[in-house]
């Protein structure tokens, strides 16, 4: 099939590209809305023009003119462009903040934390969307959405990771338009009384109450966290180790209500009001019946950015099965990918779920035919079992470049957990909603409650058991942005050579494997000539690694600390092997001197010179005496030390003029070796 042939898709590529195009060069607003208006004259003059308009000049005119819109609507997406967000105000260094919440988030260890649209700043009205960070205490409420509140604080700008190839919470949170959190407490803060509401507050306050029924109704620590994530959206009474578990079982993806739930529930509507369609016009009345369903189950779960987008994508898929004609499938999710980016929100394109999502889909669309064409059984349930399978395999492959890219772990045994847990997805949605119900209403049977939290149970049964299954889970695998496109035109490629074969594709797709292996190589060469040594960020800890090409040499008194700090830089950087040895005091590595003061000092009569000292563990030292015998060529501070040491040596440095290197503001000492 040539999908290049379809108008949809060509014009869904052109926006992609533009808003690609947008957000990486950053082009602000002004620029791209006077090109984009530009075209759209040009374009509506060779549209309405009596003469006669040749194909490609309208094609190229329309090619343009999507590109300069995906331009144009990143730009007019990203709050910081705009002059009345509170980031372009000038503020003093405390300010007076008036919030509105508009959504919980997962508490951390020490802290609830939300985000909160800003209504007002000093008074003056503006707009943009900020993190809320609220210190746990049980003599505060916590907040919910609606509330309203000011606060007396000043924001603090979300950082950077402070250790190479971590997780950037900043561009995570950017992406989303949130810049800059606030943190509250009981002096800082005045929460509002009779806040006005919304309907996500309406929304919110429903699933709280669903939520305070099923606590009362009895259901496991496990099996509540579990029903609340399929049914409401809401992840945050999952324990670690079951998440984990799901993660690790190539399962995780029952856990967010997005595509796989909103699809079963599209097949499950399309069963149940089947007889609608022997009513006049009842093929559209049940159409438009479901659709109402489906955003109504989406209101139900918060109107996530997930949600809104599986429930955009399957209304289309909705109106394809309408139509009756699987050619335009293709069409049909392109144009829905279009619609979601136009409308709705482009920045959804960098959204891992968004991603894999439309990967997934897409894949499925076009393999699963190809897989059935391999083999066909007459035998019903085998037939079944294939079918299942076969969807199992081609949503894995069209996910697979990504979730290697993002997370650098495979679950070999994929297959397993969904063909023991999908088919009966349905029947456990479908009861779960019967069962909520009667638990709201306060009418549920002690015996459904007893065999729906069995089956939930069940199903972390299985998963747990597949997910200890270790040596088929592929991990720490590396993964870079070039890899992701070789992968991908390889596995196109491969597709158009099984659908139908010439020596062409054939040719295209060896060219792809030829492609994939000589960037490994170039990688291979970079990794081996490259030698360099980290001194890492990590609270009350102390991590030196020295990198001689594929190798890892990690100086530390804490390995069990520090693991996934160094498997995070190991998998980044194509490590091969690492190993951990005890700190010592003193360092000569390239002929340069690398000593250690921690809490016990430094002898001076030990060293004559030295060009890097670090400091660790809060050391009591006259830093003025240390300089001016040793004068090293930097001083490092790692996490270890107290902040008010660490003010206290900037100092010092600044005025002896030597460099003074903190890792908790600045990350990590990166030293490159010859």
């Amino acid at each position: 099939m040539k999908l290049l042939q379809f108008i949809p898709i060509k014009l869904t590529m052109l926006l992609v590209l533009g808003i690609l195009t947008g957000y990486y060069l950053d082009t602000g607003i002004i620029g791209p809305i006077i090109l984009t208006l530009l075209s759209l004259t040009v374009l509506g003059y060779l549209f309405f023009s009596k003469k006669v308009t040749n194909a490609f000049t309208f094609g190229g005119v329309t090619a343009i003119t999507t590109l300069f819109i995906g331009v144009m609507i990143i730009g007019v997406a990203q709050p910081k462009n705009y002059a009345d967000h509170y980031s372009n105000q000038h503020t003093s260094e405390i300010g007076e903040w008036k919030l509105k919440v508009t959504e919980v988030l997962k508490s951390s260890t020490f802290s609830n934390r939300f985000i909160a649209d800003v209504v007002a700043l000093n008074t003056k009205k503006v707009s943009g969307k900020i993190i809320l960070s609220q210190a746990i205490d049980s003599t505060q409420k916590s907040l919910e959405v609606d509330d309203e509140l000011v606060v007396l604080t000043h924001k603090t700008e979300i950082t950077h990771p402070l250790n190479p190839h971590q997780f950037n919470y900043k561009d995570y949170l950017e992406k989303q338009g949130i810049y800059d959190q606030l943190k509250l407490n009981n002096q800082n803060t005045l929460v509002l009384e009779n806040p006005k509401k919304t309907l996500f507050g309406a929304t919110a306050t429903l699933r709280n109450n669903i939520r305070t029924s099923l606590q009362k109704a009895g259901f496991g620590e496990n099996e509540f966290g579990i029903i609340q994530a399929l049914f409401l959206g809401q992840r945050n009474d999952i324990t670690d180790a079951t998440y984990t578990a799901y993660k690790n079982a190539g399962a995780v993806h029952i856990l967010a209500v997005s595509g796989l739930h909103i699809g079963i529930l599209l097949l499950f509507l399309q069963f149940l009001l089947r007889p609608m369609e022997m009513l006049p016009k009842g093929k559209t009345l049940k159409l438009i019946t479901i659709v109402i369903l489906l955003w109504g189950f989406a209101l139900l779960a918060g109107l996530s950015a997930s949600v809104v987008r599986a429930v955009t994508m399957f209304s289309f898929v909705a109106y394809a099965l309408y139509l009756n004609r699987p050619s335009n499938t293709f069409n049909i999710l392109a144009l829905s990918m279009f619609f979601i980016l136009l409308v709705i929100d482009p920045m959804l394109l960098f959204h891992v779920g968004f991603q894999m999502s439309y990967a997934a889909v897409f894949a499925i669309v076009w393999i699963f035919p190809l897989l059935q064409k391999f083999w066909y059984p007459k035998n019903w349930l085998v037939n079944k079992v294939w079918q299942l399978l076969s969807v199992s395999i081609a949503a894995q492959i069209g996910v697979l470049p990504i979730s290697l890219f993002y997370f650098h772990q495979f679950p070999g045994l994929f297959f397993i957990s969904n063909l023991l847990i999908i088919p009966f997805l349905g029947f456990i949605l479908g009861l779960g909603i019967i069962v909520i119900a009667l638990v709201v209403i306060d009418f549920a049977p002690e015996e459904l409650i007893t065999v729906y939290n069995y089956i939930i149970g069940l199903m972390n049964g299985i998963i747990d058991w597949v997910a200890q299954q270790e040596a088929f889970i592929f991990w720490n695998i590396p993964f870079d942005p070039v890899q992701v496109i070789l992968t991908y035109a390889f596995l196109i490629a491969l597709i158009w050579v099984l659908n139908s074969f010439t020596f062409r594709r054939l040719s295209i797709a060896l060219f792809c494997v030829i492609a994939i292996q000589f960037w490994s190589i170039y990688q291979l060469y970079q990794t081996k000539n490259i030698e360099e040594l980290l001194v890492a960020h990590q609270t009350k800890n102390t991590i030196i690694m020295h990198r001689s090409g594929p190798h890892l040499t990690v100086f530390t008194q804490d390995s069990i600390t520090s693991k996934n700090l160094v498997e995070d830089y190991a998998v980044g950087e194509h490590i091969t092997t690492h190993s951990f040895k005890p700190l010592s005091n003193a360092y000569a590595i390239d002929g340069r001197k690398l000593t250690i003061s921690d809490s016990l000092g430094i002898s001076l009569k030990t060293i004559d010179s030295l060009d890097y000292m670090v400091l660790t563990q809060s050391p009591k030292i006259n830093l003025e005496r240390l300089l001016d015998s040793l004068n090293p060529k930097i001083l490092i501070a790692d996490g270890s030390n107290y902040r008010s040491y660490i003010q206290r040596w900037e100092t010092t440095c600044l005025q002896k003029n030597i460099p003074f290197h903190y890792t908790g503001t600045k990350g990590a000492f990166k030293l490159k070796l010859e």
